[in-house]
Formats: C-alpha cells, sequence, structure tokens
C-alpha cells in the first residue's frame, strides 16, 4: 500500500474516524500544528545531553500522537490523553522547577540543545492556540486543552535544565 494515494489531490485529507476535511480546516491546523512540534522534538532529542531529558522527550513523543489522534477524530478516540499525562507532565515541571532556580526572564538559546528546545516550546504554545481556536468552533477535550497548556511550561524547563548543566543559563537584566 502506497502512501500517495491521490486522495488529497482535492485539498481534502481524512480524520483517523473516516470524515474527509479540507486541508486548511482549524482541525488539521491543530493537529498539524502538533505534528509540527513532534517533529522539532525529535530533533531536540538528539541535541539534548541529559539521559533524563531525552527520556522525557520520548514519552511526550509519545503522548502527542495520541493528542493529535483526539484532534483528527470527529468521534471518540480510542487512546486519549488522560488526567494521568497531565499530572504527570505537571510533576515534571515541578521536579525542574526544583533544580533550576528561575530568578528573572530568561534569555533564550544559551546552548544549542536549549535553543532548539525554545523553537519547540513556542511551537508548542502555537499548538496551544490552534487547539484553543479550534475549541470555540467544536467540542475539544479539556485533557488535551490543560495537557497543551502544561506541556510548553515543561518544554520550557527542560530548555532550563538544559542551560543549567553547562552553567549556560542566562537571565535578562533590566
Amino acid at each position: 500500500m502506497s502512501i500517495s494515494t491521490k486522495t488529497g489531490d482535492s485539498g481534502t485529507t481524512g480524520l483517523w474516524t473516516g470524515e474527509r476535511v479540507k486541508k486548511n480546516s482549524p482541525r488539521v491546523e491543530a493537529y498539524g500544528t502538533v505534528d509540527e512540534l513532534n517533529a522539532h522534538l525529535a530533533e531536540a532529542k538528539h541535541l539534548v545531553k541529559s539521559e533524563r531529558v531525552k527520556m522525557i522527550i520520548k514519552e511526550i513523543q509519545e503522548d502527542l500522537f495520541r493528542v493529535v489522534g483526539v484532534l483528527a477524530s470527529l468521534g471518540v478516540f480510542p487512546y486519549p490523553v488522560t488526567e494521568a499525562d497531565v499530572e504527570r507532565v505537571t510533576l515534571y515541571v515541578h521536579e525542574f522547577e526544583k533544580e533550576v532556580e528561575l530568578t528573572g526572564f530568561v534569555i533564550p538559546g544559551g546552548a544549542p540543545q536549549s535553543a532548539k528546545l525554545d523553537v519547540c516550546c513556542t511551537v508548542a504554545r502555537r499548538a496551544e492556540r490552534r487547539i484553543l481556536s479550534l475549541a470555540q468552533k467544536e467540542n475539544i477535550s479539556g485533557t488535551v486543552k490543560q495537557y497543551m497548556n502544561r506541556l510548553s511550561d515543561l518544554v520550557f524547563m527542560l530548555a532550563r535544565f538544559e542551560e543549567k548543566n553547562e552553567d549556560k543559563l542566562e537571565f535578562k537584566k533590566w
């Protein structure tokens, strides 16, 4: 079976649940931005130095497939993001906050790997905005919205952790 089906030649794409929608619909914009985040995280995984951060990025990537599944379904997606996923990401944020003291506004990109994670953070925030735009028109799981909100915080803290480990965490001086 080829991935080139030609069914999208007319500007539509198929959802997980089988329906066809326009490729530029808010739904496709939302899950496409989550896909973009996953691709950026894939690159970041090769740049980060901490094995712990690599493991967390892999977990996030697995989660993002479920976020995309929910967004690419008009019906019920069988593998949704759960409250436990939101709690796990929240706990990671709190763990890294204990390890990295934030004393002001951070100048992004103190190290190559944190610069890539900073890109991931901004894409996560854009994905969240796309999801919220979709949620104004359609019913989107509150858990997906919570997960994406926590995720940008976590990716921000992963970047700061990588900088701290290399003594490259820099704050804006006023």
